[in-house]
């Protein structure tokens, strides 16, 4: 499935994996920042076209179809808090804050670092992708060969990281968690996945985090992360199914189902006091790689943002 984004019509191509899904099922799956509900409004809108076609909520999709959405409101807001901690001709290591895309995805196009950055250096690669919500460290890449070499010392585990995450809970010793991740089958929520000691039945990545306790205070837990491998969402979905859910998390918090609540505009101030953050208390703090053209160790540390400090009770 391809996805143009130069528009402000977002237009994706179906490819056969996807064939013989529901259309309002394949938009809730694939843009899971609306509802299946919401999305089912923007059909009958008819802000969703098929193949430029008005179309139904229950038409199946086929390989090769288009899907068109013209969205009805501005994209949402933003913070461009971001600054460039270190810039050659080959690639910018970047600090950013935690309400801050980094791709176009969703509702977001021009509010994301890549169009910001995009606009000032021309072609930008952004190589090690964090979470809206999540601040520190990256690397974006300046040119396509770079970009290659730096993912694939990431795939390859040579470039070392280190997060910073506050947690509910008293994690009282060091641990190394290794085991997998799967998609949690318990959850209405599609990309929510859990972590296991031992392999799931179905299709598993193996994943493998060391956490170490840093700061306690009321319960609240500061703790130092350090990922040995890459998986999509493996720190906030390890510290979930070990009891330690992340503050501010939406999915893998107190409760999913503020993530819910948050897709359709409806937490409440008790919500949020629950979360105790606005946004999901993860910052990558420390980056250490070597240099793609000339190997020189380059090394990094973002402090720990000011909406992240422990309040000392």
């Amino acid at each position: 499935m391809a996805t143009d984004f130069s528009t402000r019509v977002i237009k994706s191509i179906i490819d056969a994996q996807e064939e013989g899904q529901r259309l309002d099922s394949w938009l809730s799956k694939r843009f899971s920042y609306l509802s299946r509900h919401r999305w089912q409004q923007e059909i009958k809108s008819g802000r969703i076209t098929l193949n430029t076609r008005a179309t139904r909520c229950s038409r199946l999709l086929h390989a090769g179809d288009t899907v068109e959405f013209t969205p009805e409101h501005e994209e949402p807001p933003v913070e461009f808090d971001y600054r460039i901690v270190y810039e050659d001709a080959e690639l910018l290591v970047i600090d950013k804050g935690g309400r801050l895309p980094c791709h176009p995805a969703g509702a977001f196009f021009k509010n994301t670092l890549w169009h910001d950055l995009s606009q000032k250096y021309g072609d930008i690669f952004i190589v090690n992708r964090l979470d809206r919500e999540t601040s520190g460290l990256l690397i974006a890449a300046r040119n396509s060969a770079t970009a290659a070499i730096l993912s694939a010392d990431f795939a390859s585990n040579q470039i070392d990281k280190v997060y910073y995450a506050l947690v509910f809970g008293e994690f009282k010793t060091p641990l190394c968690a290794a085991g997998y991740l799967s998609s949690d089958p318990d959850s209405v929520i599609r990309k929510k996945r859990r972590f296991s000691m031992e392999p799931p039945d179905g299709d598993s990545e193996s994943a493998q985090t060391e956490f170490e306790p840093i700061d306690f205070s009321g319960d609240i837990s500061l703790v130092k992360v350090r990922p040995h491998t890459g998986r999509l969402h493996q720190i906030r979905a390890t510290l979930c199914s070990l009891g330690f859910p992340l503050v501010g998390d939406k999915i893998y918090g107190p409760n999913e189902q503020y993530f819910l609540k948050f897709c359709d505009d409806a937490l409440t101030a008790e919500d949020w006091q629950i979360l105790r953050m606005r946004r999901q208390a993860l910052h990558a703090g420390e980056l250490r790689f070597r240099h793609p053209t000339d190997q020189r160790e380059l090394s990094f540390v973002a402090p720990i943002p000011d909406d992240f400090i422990m309040k000392k009770s």
